[in-house]
């Protein structure tokens, strides 16, 4: 068929986060601070910790400088010297101590605004129009959203942060230290065997010759790190899901005396995390082998360097512990990638899992648009209609019995079809949530469509909250809505209107289904299109339920997808919907091969 679906440009939103390059991910991780309402917060607070940078490592240069003096008063045992350079150092380590406090409250906050700029966008992306049902269906990378926003953007913001701030820190000194370490190793003179050689900036080279051979070691041994961290990340959301599930269904498991089942399940995630702990576990043992054995040389690895000018008797011992303060300090600046390998590593994992999860988030509005086969238009008469409509997905191509249908203005119309014909799906394809498929919908012009699943969904807040829809128009007051909740049989509600609760749990099936209803009738909408959500109503219920729709929306157009005719005065109109299991054409590859699949609703209730 001419308009079928391009497999490849299905698979390109997975592919492309999964080939996705650490320049890629710095680069969404920057556009999502630059567009940060924190954005000027955070690039003063950089200035400002830029400055207590530079101001700590003109102290720690005044602190060398002052080794000299203080040993060579030691040496010639000068009490009044030694004295004075107490309290000199006194001085030195005053103003360090105020910077180093100044630093730590300032790394503080910079934490706090990155988490904050990080995850107010990534909830922003998530939160726009279908995206998250968009991201659900795209694959592994729609798993556990909630940890990607809460969990990893936080630990992203600490470890960016550390280390940010640390390598910013090393750079300076390095800068500061070279230097010095370069006029202090300029006297060096080797006397060997009767001949002198001078090697300029001899300290300098032998600490980045040093620092650099344990870099190189540190990574070959510590890069593994990476996959390892992502993988455990990975694991330990595996497992978070399955505690989330099984708490939020205990009831049923109870009932059906699952915890067996349960328990199992558990345990072979938990099994899974602990492997991927103890492989992480491992590489860092490895690491620490080099790392360690490094640490432990570079206690006399200064002296050892700079002992043949001072044997030979061309340095004191004031300038010898001078010249090897200034080593420490510029080896432990060269050294920072081997003290922290195992944070970078960490780092690129959690950067990789957020990066990707952003760049997947405006992937899926490009698939959508570039995949849309379903035609969107508005028709200026105000009548919703359907014209050829076809809807792709796995089984096969749900359609209307009628190729061509139109819906007026106040009409209401029951479309029903034989389990398994895809109503849910005609459902979501007629929302915009699924559009693979040909044909076209016709909106009504300047109308808005309201939708009603199966599954009702009330956000956290007061009843008053819930009810007052901030689509619908102005609030209702207390009389109006204690009217439309006795009407659907919850009057015992009225009182509870600004008590805030999870009234998913506080009620039941039944009455969310009507306290649904009750909403829908406040808001007063034009156009209503139902889905499956009165057919598990029973009689008394759905009498009132629809009592209350006549006396209500009387003029509004109301569209009830389910499994049979429940009230034919109501729905005088009926629809067929079928399904077309040989239409192969219209079954894309991505969603054969499970890369894209509609999501059970009932699986996806709590998630």
């Amino acid at each position: 068929m001419a308009d079928q679906p391009d497999n490849d440009a299905f698979a390109r939103p997975v592919a492309a986060v999964e080939a996705s390059s650490l320049r890629d991910q710095v680069a969404t991780i920057k556009q999502a601070l630059m567009g940060s309402p924190v954005r000027k917060w955070l690039l003063w607070t950089s200035v400002g910790i830029v400055a207590v940078i530079i101001a700590t490592s003109i102290g720690q240069v005044l602190l060398n400088r002052w080794n000299q003096p203080f040993y060579d008063a030691l040496a010639r045992r000068d009490m009044a010297a030694f004295l004075h350079q107490l309290l000199v150092f006194a001085a030195i380590a005053g103003g360090l101590l105020v910077l180093n406090i100044g630093q730590t409250w300032l790394n503080q906050m910079i934490r706090l605004k990155l988490r904050e700029a990080l995850t107010l966008d990534l909830i922003d992306q998530w939160t726009r129009p279908a995206r998250a049902f968009r991201l659900a269906n795209a694959g592994a990378i729609g798993v556990n959203p909630d940890q990607r926003m809460q969990q990893d953007a936080a630990h992203l913001s600490d470890l960016s942060t550390d280390l940010g701030v640390g390598l910013l820190q090393s750079f300076i000194l390095l800068v500061s230290f070279v230097g010095v370490l370069w006029e202090l190793s300029s006297g060096f003179v080797f006397h060997i065997g009767g001949t002198s050689l001078a090697i300029p900036g001899y300290m300098v080279w032998a600490a980045i010759l040093y620092a650099g051979t344990a870099s190189w070691l540190s990574w070959l041994v510590g890069r593994t790190l990476i996959r390892l961290n992502s993988d455990r990340y990975t694991r330990e959301a595996e497992l978070r899901s399955s505690m989330v599930r099984v708490n939020e269904n205990v009831d049923a498991i109870a009932l059906y005396h699952g915890e067996a089942d349960a328990r199992r399940r558990l345990e072979l995630d938990l099994g899974t995390v602990l492997g991927a702990m103890r492989r992480i576990y491992t590489a860092q043992i490895n690491l620490s082998w080099v790392t360690d054995t490094y640490g432990w040389i570079t206690v006399v690895a200064p002296i050892l360097v700079a002992s043949p000018v001072y044997f030979a008797g061309d340095i004191s011992f004031g300038g010898l512990m001078m010249a090897v303060g200034a080593f420490n300090q510029v080896h432990s600046s060269l050294r920072w990638f081997i003290n922290n390998i195992g944070s970078i590593a960490d780092w690129r994992a959690t950067l990789m899992r957020v990066a990707d999860f952003r760049i997947a988030l405006g992937e899926t509005d490009v698939l959508h648009d570039t995949e849309k086969r379903i035609e969107f238009v508005e028709n200026p008469g105000g009548s919703l209609t359907f014209e050829k409509l076809e809807v792709a997905s796995p089984e096969g191509c749900t359609r209307l019995g009628d190729q061509h249908v139109e819906i007026r203005a106040g009409e209401r119309v029951m479309i029903t079809g034989d389990p398994g014909a895809g109503k849910t799906l005609f459902f979501r394809a007629i929302a915009g949530l699924w559009p693979w498929g040909r044909g076209r919908i016709g909106l009504p012009a300047g109308e808005t469509l309201i939708f009603v699943p199966r599954i009702p969904y009330f956000p956290a807040g007061t009843l008053r909250e819930i009810l007052d829809h901030s689509n619908g128009p102005a609030p209702a007051s207390d009389a109006q809505i204690s009217e439309v909740l006795a009407e659907v049989g919850l009057e015992r509600l009225a009182s509870s209107l600004d008590r805030s609760a999870r009234w998913e749990h506080e009620l039941g099936d039944d009455e969310q289904r009507s306290l649904a209803f009750a909403r829908l009738a406040l808001r007063q909408p034009k156009w209503v299109i139902i889905d499956e959500a009165m057919d598990a109503f029973d009689g008394p219920s759905l009498r009132r339920v629809l009592s209350m729709l006549e006396k209500r929306l009387p003029g509004a157009a109301i569209l009830n997808i389910g499994r049979g005719q429940h009230n034919i005065r109501f729905f005088p109109r009926a629809l067929t919907i079928m399904k077309d299991t040989g239409a192969q054409a219209l079954k894309p590859a991505h969603i054969r091969a499970g890369a894209i699949e509609p999501p059970p609703v009932a699986a996806r209730r709590k998630r």
